[in-house]
């Protein structure tokens, strides 16, 4: 019985090993190759390696992209900027000079300059967009950070009050249901708790250092030394709350009179502005004005009306956006 036995044990090791076998045989090998995903992954797969010498010219960018909460390597991310560039720049080179041999019938020779110009510019245009981009949105989260900083003090006091621990007073900023800058930075804080094993000052000692805003950043650095203290935390968060709501009403006071300004800045360089150049244009073309260099009256219009116009509007709308409070 016991020879039975160990057969049957061999038996089953030696069909265990075969199955083991034949799945890894008919398992499909991997060839090597560029996985596609998301374009910061792609744009490194394939120019992350030729790209060591440029990187000291980035080297600002990796503070912005650290404050700014864009989750991306640095690498990673001027590799997407240079590819990005690369492609932007080769499509203009295409697309100029169809566009205004087939639209507008102009000349060999102007649409050549013009494809040139409109390359450099498309690259230099793709370079600065992507290297703006983190600063705008390490001052847009700052600003949204310094807007909230009012209310949320407030909340956090009522549960300091409460006597609601440090840990849980950011856990609930994390998961409330209105989404908030603030409730960004709480999450970070609680994964750091919970997932990284910190204590809640050293989470908050690495918020401090990560937030773009400076107010931010000292309240939090109070925050820390009245609980090494011992001191009282819902006092500390009332008055800072009460700080935090005279600053609000200045800003609130300063943003109606910038705001004032731009108003007429608008109506004069966005409506009077290009109005009365239109209407010039239009009378030189009926007219039968000649050239202005390479560019005739009526391509001019044209690119008044269909380019310079819109784009001013968005610039106009990105400076609104950059200084509009959002409470």
């Amino acid at each position: 019985m016991s020879e039975n036995k160990a057969l049957e044990k061999v038996k089953k090791i030696i069909n265990s090993l075969k199955a083991t076998l034949e799945e890894k045989t008919e398992a499909p090998k991997k060839e090597p190759g560029i996985e596609l995903g998301k374009p910061h992954s792609l744009a490194f797969q394939l120019i992350g390696g030729r790209i060591e010498r440029i990187l000291p010219l980035f080297k600002d960018l990796d503070e912005s992209l650290y404050k700014s909460g864009i989750k991306v390597n640095f690498k990673a991310y001027v590799s997407l900027t240079v590819f990005s560039a690369i492609l932007v720049t080769m499509a203009t080179i295409v697309l100029v000079p169809s566009i205004l041999i087939l639209a507008f019938h102009m000349p060999v020779l102007p649409t050549l300059l013009y494809s040139c110009g409109g390359g450099l510019f498309a690259f230099a245009f793709s370079i600065i967009g992507f290297y703006v981009y983190p600063i705008y949105r390490a001052d847009k989260l700052k600003r949204e950070l310094e807007d909230e900083l009012p209310f949320t003090t407030g909340y956090m006091a009522i549960l300091a009050s409460a006597g609601v621990s440090p840990e849980k007073i950011f856990y609930s900023l994390a998961n409330m249901s209105v989404p908030l800058a603030i409730s960004y930075e709480a999450k970070d804080v609680v994964r750091n708790i919970n997932l990284f094993g910190l204590d809640v000052i050293s989470a908050l000692e690495e918020a401090s250092k990560r937030s773009p805003s400076e107010v931010f950043r000292e309240t939090l650095e109070g925050f820390i030394s009245t609980i090494h203290s011992g001191g009282n935390l819902a006092a500390y968060l009332r008055e800072k709350s009460k700080q935090f709501m005279k600053l609000k009403r200045i800003s609130l006071k300063k943003f109606s009179d910038t705001l004032s300004i731009l108003s007429e800045f608008y109506i004069s360089i966005l409506l009077t502005g290009p109005l009365l150049f239109v209407i010039m244009l239009a009378v030189i073309s009926m007219l039968g004005g000649g050239f202005l260099g390479f560019l005739s009256s009526e391509l001019l219009l044209n690119l008044l009306t269909y380019i310079g116009i819109p784009v001013g509007a968005i610039i106009f709308l990105i400076i609104l956006d950059a200084i509009s409070p959002r409470w």
